[in-house]
C-alpha cells in the first residue's frame, strides 16, 4: 500500500509539503455521506487550526443524500450545497475513488493523521431468514433504491416488474419510498433524477398493487407522517386499510405522544375515506400484525402476529399475500471495511461509546484518537436531521479530546497526498463530473442524469 510512499514524505518537505503546511491536527474521515460532511463542518468552525481530509470510495461524494434519497425529494437534496459550502473550505480536501482496506488501511491513516473519524455508512441489508428468501424475485430495497438512484453496479439488477403484485416486507420510510416509486405515474418521474434505464423499466411496469407488510401494529408503525402523505396523495392510487388492523385505535389516540397522534389521526382518517367508492387503477395495501414465515413462486406466507408488551409474538394463524415480487425492507447494517476496526458482527457496526472506538480486548477502553459516527456507529436509525446531530456531537468530542490533550496531536503528520494514490478525484474533479451530469440532465428536462459507470466518471473528469 503506502508503506513506501510513507517513507518518501518523510524525506521531503516540498512539493506542497513544508513544515509549515503540516502544522495544525490533521483530522481523516472516512466516508463522504451526511455524516462525514457535518462532522467536518463543526470540525472546521471548532479547531481553528485543523486540517481535514475526506476519503471516499466512490469517486462521487455525498453518499445517501445521493444514492438514498428518493428521486422525487429534491427538496431532500438541498443539503448538498450546505456540503459543498463544507467541500469548499480551505482547510479541506476530497479523496475520492479511494477505498479504505484496499487502497489504504486504517493503520496507515492513523499514521499520517492525528485523529480518524469512520463513517462510511452501512451498505448491507438484514435478511428475512426464512425459506426461498434465496430466490430471483426476492431483492432487497436498499438495491432498488440503489439501482434507480444510479448507484454504480447497481444498473444490473433487472428487477421483473412484469407482475401484478408487489410485496414489501417493512415499514419504514425507505419501503414507503419504494412502494412510491413503483406506483407514481411515470410524467412525475420523468422530471426529477430517476436514471434513464429505471424509467424506461417503471414505463413497462405492470405492478398495480404493493402490499407494506409489518409485523406489529398501526401504532408501531415506522414510517412517517410526511411519507404517509405523499402516498396519499398520489394520482390514481388508493389506499386500502385493513379494518380490523385498527380495532381499539382510536380509543389511544388521546394518550399517545403528538408525532406519533398526528400520524395515526392520518391514519384513521383515510381509513373512514376509504368506504367510498373509487376506480382508481392502482392499490396501496398496507398490512399490520404479520411476520414473514415463508417464500414461494409467487405468493409469500405470513404468520399473523399479536402484540406482548410491545413485541410482535407469532401465533398458529397464518396468511398468504401474492406476490410477484419481493422487497425487502427490514434495516441495513454495515461492514468491516478494515481488519483493524473493532467490528461488531451481530449487530453491525462499530464498537464504540459516544462515538470513540473501542479497543479491541474486549474492555471498554477506547482507542484514543480513533472515532465513529453516522450508522456505522449507531445503527441505520433516523433520518438525515438524526444523522446530523449525531455527527455533530462526535465531532465536539473529537474537538474536546484534542483541546484535552487526550491524544497527541503535537507531532507533525503527512496527510494523504493526490500523487500518492493513483486514479483519485479530487474536488476540482467531481465539479467536472457534476457539470456534465447536470448538461445530460438539462437535454432531458431533468435535474440531472447520473453517470453510473466508474470509469466514465474517471473519464468525464479527466483521470
Amino acid at each position: 500500500m503506502l508503506q513506501k510512499l510513507l517513507h518518501l514524505t518523510s524525506r521531503r518537505t516540498g512539493r506542497g509539503l513544508s513544515s509549515t503546511a503540516l502544522q495544525g491536527e490533521r483530522i481523516c474521515i472516512v466516508g463522504a455521506g451526511p455524516a462525514g460532511f457535518y462532522a467536518a463542518q463543526l470540525l472546521l468552525k471548532q479547531l481553528e487550526n485543523c486540517r481535514v481530509d475526506i476519503v471516499e470510495k466512490l469517486p462521487v461524494p455525498f453518499g445517501l443524500v445521493r444514492f438514498g434519497v428518493a428521486p422525487d425529494h429534491p427538496e431532500v437534496k438541498n443539503v448538498i450545497n450546505t456540503f459543498t459550502k463544507t467541500a469548499e473550505h480551505p482547510r479541506l480536501r476530497f479523496f475520492g475513488n479511494v477505498s479504505l482496506g484496499k487502497d489504504i488501511s486504517l493503520s496507515e491513516l492513523r499514521e499520517r493523521y492525528h485523529a480518524v473519524l469512520l463513517t462510511y455508512g452501512a451498505d448491507q441489508d438484514r435478511q428475512l431468514e426464512v425459506a426461498n428468501e434465496e430466490q430471483a424475485h426476492v431483492i432487497s430495497a436498499r438495491k432498488f433504491v440503489a439501482w434507480y438512484n444510479g448507484l454504480p453496479g447497481a444498473e444490473n439488477l433487472q428487477p421483473d416488474l412484469s407482475g401484478r403484485d408487489v410485496t414489501i416486507v417493512g415499514q419504514g420510510n425507505v419501503a414507503v419510498d419504494v412502494a412510491r416509486m413503483l406506483l407514481s405515474p411515470i410524467d412525475r418521474l420523468k422530471v426529477t433524477d430517476t436514471t434513464e434505464y429505471a424509467l424506461e423499466a417503471l414505463s413497462r411496469s405492470q405492478v398495480e398493487r404493493v402490499h407494506l407488510v409489518g409485523r406489529r401494529g398501526p401504532l408501531q408503525a415506522a414510517f412517517t407522517i410526511k411519507e404517509l402523505r405523499e402516498m396519499l396523495k398520489l394520482p390514481n392510487v388508493k389506499t386500502q386499510w385493513r379494518i380490523q388492523d385498527f380495532e381499539g385505535i382510536a380509543a389511544q389516540v388521546d394518550k399517545l405522544p403528538r408525532p406519533r397522534k398526528r400520524l395515526t389521526e392520518l391514519m384513521l382518517k383515510s381509513l373512514e375515506e376509504q368506504k367510498s367508492s373509487s376506480d382508481r387503477e392502482k392499490h396501496f395495501l398496507p398490512v399490520f400484525l404479520r411476520a414473514p414465515k415463508q417464500i414461494e413462486k409467487s405468493e409469500m406466507e405470513f404468520s399473523v402476529t399479536e402484540l406482548q408488551q410491545n413485541s410482535a409474538v407469532a401465533t398458529d394463524q397464518t396468511e398468504r399475500l401474492p406476490a410477484h415480487l419481493i422487497l425487502r425492507s427490514i434495516g441495513y447494517k454495515s461492514s468491516q471495511a478494515d481488519k483493524d476496526i473493532n467490528f461488531d458482527d451481530r449487530r453491525g457496526h462499530v464498537k464504540n461509546i459516544d462515538g470513540r472506538v473501542l479497543k479491541s480486548n474486549g474492555s471498554d477502553e477506547v482507542d484514543a484518537g480513533l472515532y465513529v459516527a453516522g450508522w456505522l456507529g449507531t445503527g441505520p436509525t433516523g433520518v438525515i436531521l438524526t444523522t446530523m446531530n449525531t455527527a455533530f456531537a462526535v465531532a465536539k468530542t473529537i474537538s474536546e479530546d484534542i483541546k484535552n490533550q487526550i491524544f497527541d496531536t503535537k507531532s507533525i503528520k503527512p496527510g494523504l497526498q493526490v500523487e500518492e494514490l493513483p486514479q483519485t478525484v479530487t474536488w476540482k474533479h467531481w465539479q467536472r463530473i457534476d457539470s456534465h451530469e447536470q448538461k445530460l440532465g438539462q437535454a432531458k428536462g431533468k435535474p440531472r442524469e447520473k453517470i453510473v459507470s466508474i470509469d466514465e466518471m474517471l473519464k468525464v473528469a479527466g483521470i
